[in-house]
């Protein structure tokens, strides 16, 4: 097999996700295939900081419209809920057939509430989008719900028929709920009619999946959807043997890793990034680890005696590698930046 040294892997992974290159807002999220959502507001949402990382300063408002006017993208459960490109709604069928109601047992209350479910569908249908807070629960149901975070009765039942497909996310208002519609009114019919083997839509799946990751071995590529593991890997074994694939090993790693056929090893990376904590660069831990020799965990339900870095820290990318973590909330500021080119910040105050 063809081996590869860490530098070249890492290089490979930087250019699979956009680092270097001139692109468009749209562009670099296609290249990603997804952007984890999360709405932890230490310095803004994490997924508006990904495209940040990548092409610099954007408008949020073209982001906005993208996905929620445009629908050029749209929002599924995919890695964790995130946004995804419209064209891979039929890809993630399988993953709306199977979905997991949220919070756990809340499916013997809907199968409880069975009529007051099928009217919320009415509602959406007559009335057009529609938000949590447009809707009253059934007779005799508190509207809250304590302890969990979808806050009410009328959300869970909302984000229990979202995750089946029922509905789909028409919009993000402005304190960030969801407002919710017919697929049918938001994805395209070419989209929402096309109906793929579950085996097909997992080779889609890690087609993407392999070709944002540039190299990765199968827990590396099956945890970007959330795949089980053994089907990636009998997926990923058709995938080699199809010639799509080729299997190849880099130095340290204990498992071998697949690389998109052709794909060509690029040059050194300069420049430098603040990333998220769901950046897809370094969001399956273990990879991160392995490809940059980089331990990193996000430590915001760590209690504070406990934590090794911070509350909210970011990988800090400079030149190809991740050196630093960035505390925002340290109060000395955590780093001293010191602004030495327009493309090079050092950190010289958090070490790796």
């Amino acid at each position: 097999m063809k081996r590869l040294t860490l530098d070249e892997a890492r290089r490979v992974a930087l250019t699979a996700q956009g680092f270097g290159r001139r692109q468009s807002l749209e562009e670099a999220v296609l290249r990603i295939g997804l952007l984890q959502i999360d709405f932890v507001n230490v310095l803004i949402p994490a997924h508006f900081l990904i495209p940040f990382s990548r092409i610099g300063p954007y408008d949020r408002a073209q982001l906005h419209s993208l996905v929620y006017r445009k629908y050029r993208f749209t929002e599924q459960w995919a890695h964790e809920a995130s946004i995804v490109p419209v064209e891979h709604w039929p890809l993630l069928q399988h993953r709306r057939a199977a979905h997991r109601v949220r919070p756990y047992g809340f499916d013997s209350v809907l199968r409880k509430h069975a009529g007051y479910a099928e009217w919320v569908l009415e509602q959406i249908r007559a009335r057009g989008p529609l938000a949590a807070e447009d809707l009253e629960p059934p007779p005799g149901v508190a509207r809250k719900l304590h302890a969990v975070w979808m806050g009410m009765f009328p959300r869970a039942v909302l984000e229990a028929h979202f995750g089946r497909g029922l509905i789909a996310c028409a919009n993000r208002l402005p304190n960030y709920a969801r407002s919710y519609d017919l697929p049918e009114r938001i994805v395209p019919r070419e989209y929402l009619e096309t109906s793929i083997p579950v085996r097909e839509q997992q080779h889609g799946l890690l087609r993407i999946a392999a070709a944002a990751h540039g190299v990765g071995t199968a827990r590396d590529l099956a945890d970007y959807h959330r795949m089980n593991i053994r089907d990636a890997r009998e997926r990923l074994r058709e995938m080699t043997a199809a010639g799509e694939l080729e299997e190849v090993i880099v130095d340290g790693w204990r498992e071998p890793a697949f690389l998109p056929a052709g794909a060509r090893i690029p040059h050194a990376h300069r420049g430098a990034a603040l990333l998220s904590p769901f950046d897809p660069l370094v969001w399956f831990r273990p990879r991160a680890e392995r490809l940059f020799g980089f331990e990193y965990r996000i430590e915001i339900y760590t209690p504070a005696a406990k934590r090794r870095w911070g509350y909210y820290v970011l990988p800090f990318l400079l030149n190809g590698q991740l050196v630093a973590r960035v505390d925002l909330k340290a109060i000395n500021g955590g780093a001293i930046i010191d602004h030495e080119t327009p493309f090079e910040r050092r950190i010289v105050a958090v070490e790796k």
